[in-house]
């Protein structure tokens, strides 16, 4: 058997496939079901968080493992099989090793070095293990990355190199301003009561907001999370718990609302928010630049410039005159264009080009023949001396003009910050349009810490995963081979016994004494013939390729293919009554 995974994540899929893909609880168990019954499944385990779904499962053959598996998380998720496809990743074996422990130590976050995924990792293990579908393979293997994750948490510095997702979320609305100042005095909504909302809860209450008003559907959840914010000894906030139908109006009092629920669809629309807004400053929330005055000279000048039509390319209307392009060689550019625009100039040779930049650039032309049809490396070297001869000159190369860039339209300052940490999003992405408002969401985190700077610490942190990566198979490449070391040292105790009996049949008058020291010593000598091989055996199985060694020995022993298996057997039998998360 062998480690399969296959899944989607932030990093393999854009965030409206992931919010499509998504699965509640009832669909979890459903697939972990469906896995384990479905034939190249032995064992399965499901990591479902707000920006990942991967599905792990001990499959007997490769390529049906992931065609099953992919199927089933297409099947489960309502999307498509085809639209899904792209998006997955798999990995198998060390690789998959190598994934999960990653995931553990916050390597593979959206930020880097979180640590909320231990509990995530830790809720998989337990929801798989109620279930029965993790086996030996997979209670070791989740065992061991809550380990690992937990050991690069202690040993390196990986929580400085990035931040958990609710405070980077938090330093986003900031805009780069210190949080605890920024939060001071703010009154806070949050919308939810697991734990990504306890937790954002939390760190409001700790960085100083005045106000946390808890809104939940299960109003005693959104109770008890208030009373426990309120009875901190760290904080004095002030927390109320309020039903789920009260955020409407709760919103109109908050500066800064963070939600993060199970529902499938929106909780904040954006016509709520642009309501909410609208309230508070007297002004709609429009997207910047649509309130400009439709009657201003500016917008009348746009328009009569937009409704004017562009002269055709026959012409050398619109400054067009001087121009070194053969226009007739783009007379097939439709009308309407210029041919200062790009699609006048497309599917023109190079040589061209250059001409056309240089006189587009109010620069000078290369001073050159133009020829059309010549190609190659002789018109090449031609136009890098012409180049040559035209940088002399004029003291630099002719360039192609560059489009100036726009002045975009300056957003007021926000009257109320939004923190989406749901997935699929609780608030509408249309909200980003609005002024007065700045919302974050999964989304933006995502393009925000795109290219944030890695640490020494994480390099300490990939380091420590792979030694754990090679201990790990090296543990469970040794662990193949002990059902059949145990099923040899079976056979010869049953040799040896066998043989015992057979001279107490030719020698009835053995006193008891000669007996025991006749027995002792003939298992010595077996365990001495067995001892050597068998550690041996175990070393080699240990390092990579080394699991062909369990069937040499099967082979070289004779020993009965039922008896190794009822030995795995009783492993696992003991395995999953000692279980449990680390």
């Amino acid at each position: 058997m062998s480690l399969l995974v296959v899944g989607l994540s932030h990093r393999s899929a854009p965030v409206s496939v992931l919010e499509r893909a998504s699965l509640n609880a009832d669909a979890q168990l459903k697939l972990l079901q469906d896995t384990v019954a479905a034939e190249p499944a032995a064992e399965a385990a499901l990591l479902a968080t707000c920006n990942r779904i991967e599905l792990y499962a001990d499959v007997d053959k490769f390529h049906a493992g992931v065609a099953e598996l992919s199927t089933l998380l297409a099947q489960h998720s309502g999307v498509g099989l085809e639209e899904l496809t792209p998006h997955l990743y798999v990995h198998y074996e060390d690789r998959a090793v190598h994934h999960l422990f990653s995931v553990a130590c916050g390597l593979d976050s959206m930020v880097v070095g979180e640590g909320q995924i231990l509990g995530q990792i830790k809720d998989s293990l337990a929801r798989a293990q109620d279930l029965h579908t993790a086996g030996r393979l997979l209670n070791d293997l989740f065992q061991q990355a809550l380990r690992v994750g937990k050991r690069a948490h202690s040993e390196t510095g990986i929580d400085r190199a990035g931040q958990s997702l609710v405070t980077f979320g938090l330093e986003q609305l900031s805009a780069g301003a210190d949080v605890q100042q920024w939060a001071r005095g703010k009154k806070a909504l949050v919308i939810g009561a697991g734990s990504m909302s306890s937790l954002a809860a939390a760190t409001l209450a700790r960085s100083g907001v005045a106000e946390i008003v808890v809104a939940n559907r299960t109003f005693e959840r959104a109770e008890r999370l208030a009373r426990i914010l309120s009875e901190g000894d760290d904080t004095d906030v002030l927390a109320r718990a309020v039903p789920m139908d009260s955020v409407p109006g709760e919103l109109t009092r908050a500066d800064v609302a963070v939600s993060c629920t199970g529902a499938t669809g929106l909780v904040l629309t954006a016509d709520s928010v642009a309501a909410t807004v609208a309230g508070r400053t007297g002004a709609p929330a429009v997207e910047p630049g649509a309130a400009a005055d439709a009657g201003s000279p500016g917008v009348r000048q746009e328009r009569q410039a937009a409704e004017t039509p562009l002269p055709g390319t026959g012409t050398a209307a619109g400054g067009d005159e001087n121009c070194p392009l053969d226009l007739s060689s783009v007379s097939s550019v439709p009308s309407g264009f210029s041919v200062m625009g790009e699609a006048a100039v497309a599917g023109l040779d190079a040589a061209t080009l250059e001409q056309h930049g240089a006189w587009a650039a109010g620069g000078t032309a290369v001073d050159r023949p133009r020829e059309t049809g010549r190609t190659g490396p002789e018109a090449e070297a031609e136009l890098i001396g012409a180049l040559a001869a035209t940088a002399t000159r004029v003291g630099r190369i002719p360039e192609r003009r560059r489009p100036e860039p726009v002045a975009g339209v300056p957003r007021p300052e926000p009257v109320l910050f939004l923190l989406d940490l749901a997935m699929p999003r609780d608030v509408d992405a249309a909200v980003h349009r609005l002024t007065g408002v700045r919302l974050v969401d999964i989304e933006s985190l995502a393009d925000a810490s795109a290219d944030a700077p890695m640490a020494a610490d994480v390099d300490m942190v990939r380091r420590i995963v792979a030694d754990e990566v090679a201990a790990f198979g090296a543990a469970q490449r040794a662990a193949h081979i002990t059902p059949t070391v145990v099923a040899l040292r079976s056979m010869a105790a049953e040799v040896v016994a066998g043989e015992i009996a057979r001279l107490e049949g030719r020698l009835p008058g053995l006193d008891d004494k000669h007996r025991a020291e006749i027995t002792q010593t003939v298992k010595r000598v077996v365990d001495k013939l067995l001892h050597a091989p068998t550690v041996r055996v175990k070393q080699l199985a240990a390092e990579p390729g080394g699991a062909g060694y369990a069937d040499a020995l099967r082979t070289l022993f004779d020993l009965d293919q039922e008896t190794v298996a009822s030995v795995s057997r009783a492993g696992n039998s003991t395995t999953e009554k000692n279980r449990g998360p680390a």
